[in-house]
C-alpha cells in the first residue's frame, strides 16, 4: 500500500496497491525529488481511461519497472477530474511540444515542477515506432544524471513560452450579429451532411454547439441552424453513440457514422445532451428528442446517482467480459447467438432492428446496438418488449466500475438538465433529483464562505478547492433550479457563487477569467483557457451565469462582467466555431436581451399561475430567466412591483426590466417568446 491510501479520488485509490511508490501531488513530494536529487514523473489520468488502465496493468503492477522508477524518480499521480488546473497546465505544454495530448499524459519535471520531457501512453514494448516505457525511464535517467544543463535549458525555455502565451480578447466587446453569423457560416463548413455532426472521426457530440444553434434559430428564424441541430441529434440517438437499451451516450465514436463509440459514460455528457435533447424537443415537438431526453435523464438517475443525492463522474467503458478479462464495450454489445439466448423466436426481429450481424459491428463478431434507418413497420409493443428483456439479460453481466466521486461543476449541469427536464415533461421526479443534488452541493460542497470544493466521495468534501468551471456550472443549475421551482433561496446562492467570480476570478483590467482563483496554489502557469471542450469553459460557463444572474437582479457590475468575458467569443466565434459553443450560446443570450419573464400568480396551486409558469419555461427566447411567485413575494427581484390582472395570475415579458404588456394567456406568453 502506497502513499495513495486514504484519498478521496477512485483513480488515484486504483493505484494504492500499485508496486510505484505513488505520492499525490503535494509540496512533500516534490521536497523528496530535490532531497534525492530525482527528477518527478507526473502521471495523469482518470477513472474511466481505458489506455490509463492499459499503461497501469502493463507497466505500473510490473514489479521490475515499478522498482526502477522508485530508485530514481519520485513517482506522483493526479486524477485530472479532482485537479483540472495541473492537467491544464501540463497538458498545454505537452500540447506545445508534440502537438498532440491524451492521457494517461506523462510528464517528467525537475524538482520545482518544470516539464522537460513529455507523453502520453508508453507500451511495455518497443512498437509502432514507440520507445517502450523502460526506455523512456531509461533515458530521462541518463538526461538528468549527465546532461543537467540540458534539461534545465528545455524546462526553463518551456516555462518561459508559456509564460508568454497570450489570450487574444478583444476587450469587453461582446460579439454582435455579425460574429454570430460569420460562426454559424463556419459551422456550415465543417457540417457533416450526410451523417450530421462536424468533422471527422474520432466524433465527439457537439451539445454545446447545438445549443447555439437551437438559440441561433430561436432568434432569428434560421432554418438552416435548426436543420443542422435536428439532424445530428437523430443521428447520434440512432446510432451506437446511444445506449439503445438503457438510454445515455458514450463519450465519443471513433468513426464518422456514430457506429462504434468509446465506451465510457460520462456524466457531464449525459446532463450536457439531456438539456440539449429537451431544447430540441422545445423547439420542434420531436418525439425522438423527447423520448431521448427522458431516457437520459433517467439513465443519470438510476445508474450515476449516489446514496448522498449527488450524481457520480462516470462509468467505465471497460468490464469483465464472462472469461474474468477486461474488455472494452463488454457490457453493451450483443452476437446475434446472444439475441436468441436471450429472446429465442424474437431474436431475428431484434437484429434487424438493431442493426446486428454475423460479421458485427465491433470487435471479434459483436455489434454495437443502433437504429439503422430501414424499410418496413415494427410494432412497438413487440420491440418493447425485446428491448425489456435484452435490458435485464444485459444486467446479468459484470458491470462496468463507477467512478464515484461528485465533481462539483458536473452536478451543476445534471441540475439544470434535470430540472429544466423534469418542468417540460411533467416529471416532478426529475426535479426532485435536481434539488437533492443542490442541496448536496450547499450542504458538502459550500463551506461558509461560499467557497466551493471541487469534489466529494462519500458523503466526505474532498481538500482541492474548486475551479472557475465549478462556480459557473453551479451558479447555471441553481439560476435553472430558480426558474423551475420558484424558490429564490436558488438565486441567493448563485449570487454568492458568481461574487467569488467577480472577486477572484476575474482580471479587473481586461476581464478576463481565470480558471483558477487568486489566491488558489501556484503553478508553473495560471491556467486559462475559454474554450469549449467536453464541458462549457469555466470562462463562457461564467459568463452565462453572470448574465442569467444579472437579468434576475438586475445588477449592472454582473452583466458587465458577463459582456467583458464574452469579448474573447468575438474573436474565436468566427475562427473556431466547434470549439466555443457554449460561448457562442451566451452571446446568442446577450443579444435577445435575455428576456426577463415574471408570472405573478395569487398564490400556491393556482392552475393559471401554473399554465403559464409552464408557458414561460417552454418559451424558447435564447437564455431567459423565469420568477414566479406573489407580487408580495421578495424572493426575486423580477416579481417586484408586477401587480396581478383583474385578481388573476399574469405574466410580464420584459428586456433590461422594461415590460411589455402583461398577459393571461399562456399561449400568447409563449408566442411572445418565440414558441
Amino acid at each position: 500500500m502506497n502513499r495513495l491510501a486514504g484519498v478521496t479520488s477512485p483513480y488515484l485509490l486504483q493505484h494504492a496497491d500499485n508496486p510505484v511508490d505513488w505520492w499525490p501531488w503535494e509540496p512533500a513530494a516534490f521536497e523528496e525529488a530535490r532531497r534525492r536529487d530525482v527528477p518527478v514523473l507526473l502521471s495523469v489520468g482518470y477513472s474511466a481511461c481505458h489506455w490509463c488502465h492499459v499503461m497501469a496493468h502493463e507497466s505500473f503492477e510490473d514489479r521490475a519497472t515499478a522498482d526502477y522508477l522508485n530508485e530514481h524518480f519520485v513517482a506522483v499521480k493526479v486524477d485530472r477530474e479532482e485537479r483540472p488546473d495541473i492537467d491544464a497546465v501540463y497538458m498545454e505544454a505537452v500540447q506545445a511540444a508534440t502537438g498532440q495530448g491524451g492521457w494517461p499524459m506523462t510528464v517528467f519535471l525537475t524538482p520545482d515542477a518544470e516539464p522537460f520531457y513529455f507523453g502520453t501512453y508508453f507500451p511495455p514494448a518497443p512498437r509502432h515506432g514507440m520507445p517502450s516505457f523502460r526506455q523512456v525511464l531509461e533515458g530521462v535517467r541518463s538526461a538528468w544524471a549527465d546532461r543537467r544543463d540540458e534539461v534545465a535549458e528545455v524546462a526553463g525555455k518551456i516555462v518561459h513560452d508559456l509564460a508568454e502565451r497570450e489570450i487574444s480578447h478583444q476587450g469587453d466587446r461582446p460579439p454582435g450579429e455579425q460574429e454570430l453569423a460569420q460562426a454559424l457560416l463556419g459551422l456550415t463548413r465543417e457540417y457533416d451532411e450526410q451523417r450530421g455532426g462536424f468533422g471527422g472521426a474520432p466524433k465527439f457530440p457537439p451539445s454545446m454547439v447545438v445549443e447555439f444553434l437551437l438559440r441561433h434559430h430561436a432568434r432569428t428564424g434560421s432554418e438552416g441552424a435548426l436543420q443542422m441541430a435536428a439532424d445530428t441529434c437523430e443521428r447520434m440517438a440512432r446510432g451506437g453513440l446511444y445506449d439503445q437499451l438503457g438510454g445515455g451516450f458514450a463519450r465519443y465514436s471513433v468513426d464518422r457514422d456514430w457506429t462504434v463509440p468509446h465506451f465510457e459514460k460520462m456524466l457531464y455528457d449525459n446532463a450536457l445532451l439531456c438539456r440539449a435533447y429537451a431544447h430540441l424537443w422545445r423547439a420542434t415537438g420531436s418525439e425522438s428528442a423527447r423520448r431521448v431526453a427522458l431516457e437520459t435523464a433517467d439513465f443519470m438517475v438510476r445508474e450515476l446517482r449516489t446514496e448522498e443525492g449527488g450524481f457520480a463522474s462516470a462509468l467505465d467503458a471497460d468490464s469483465d467480459d464472462g472469461t474474468g478479462a477486461h474488455v472494452e464495450g463488454a457490457y453493451y454489445v450483443w452476437t446475434p447467438a446472444q439475441l436468441a439466448e436471450a429472446l429465442g423466436p424474437d431474436a431475428d426481429l431484434a437484429a434487424r432492428y438493431f442493426g446486428v450481424t454475423e460479421e458485427g459491428t465491433f470487435e471479434h463478431g459483436r455489434s454495437v446496438l443502433q437504429l439503422p434507418q430501414q424499410e418496413g413497420v415494427f410494432d412497438a409493443e413487440k420491440i418493447e418488449s425485446v428491448r425489456r428483456r435484452l435490458l435485464a439479460k444485459r444486467a446479468e453481466r459484470p458491470a462496468p466500475g463507477r467512478d464515484d466521486k461528485v465533481v462539483a461543476a458536473w452536478n451543476g449541469l445534471a441540475v439544470a438538465a434535470l430540472a429544466e427536464t423534469g418542468a417540460y415533461f411533467d416529471r416532478p421526479d426529475l426535479v426532485e433529483a435536481a434539488v437533492g443534488a443542490a442541496d448536496l452541493l450547499v450542504r458538502l460542497h459550500l463551506d461558509d464562505q461560499a467557497r466551493i470544493a471541487r469534489t466529494s466521495r462519500s458523503g466526505r468534501a474532498g481538500a482541492h478547492a474548486g475551479v472557475l468551471e465549478d462556480y459557473g456550472d453551479v451558479a447555471e443549475g441553481f439560476l435553472a433550479l430558480a426558474s423551475v421551482t420558484g424558490d429564490g433561496v436558488w438565486l441567493e446562492f448563485a449570487g454568492l457563487l458568481l461574487d467569488h467570480v467577480l472577486v477572484r476570478f476575474a482580471d479587473p483590467e481586461t476581464g478576463a477569467l481565470y480558471d483558477t482563483a487568486s489566491d488558489a496554489e501556484r503553478l508553473i502557469r495560471r491556467p486559462q483557457d475559454p474554450t469549449d471542450n467536453a464541458t462549457p469553459s469555466g470562462w463562457t460557463a461564467a459568463a452565462g451565469a453572470l448574465l442569467g444572474y444579472a437579468a434576475h437582479t438586475g445588477s449592472e457590475p454582473h452583466r458587465t462582467a458577463a459582456e467583458r468575458a464574452l469579448g474573447v467569443v468575438r474573436t474565436l466565434g468566427p475562427r473556431v466555431p466547434r470549439f466555443i459553443g457554449w460561448g457562442l450560446a451566451v452571446a446568442e443570450a446577450l443579444l435577445d436581451g435575455p428576456r426577463e419573464i415574471a408570472v405573478v400568480g395569487p398564490g400556491p396551486g393556482d392552475a393559471r399561475t401554473a399554465a403559464l409558469h409552464r408557458g414561460a419555461l417552454l418559451g424558447p427566447a435564447p437564455g431567459a430567466v423565469v420568477a414566479v411567485g406573489t407580487p408580495e413575494s421578495d424572493e426575486f427581484p423580477l416579481l417586484a412591483g408586477r401587480p396581478l390582472v383583474e385578481g388573476g395570475a399574469a405574466a410580464y415579458v420584459c428586456r433590461h426590466f422594461t415590460c411589455d404588456a402583461p398577459t393571461t394567456d399562456p399561449e400568447r406568453l409563449k408566442a411572445a417568446l418565440g414558441g
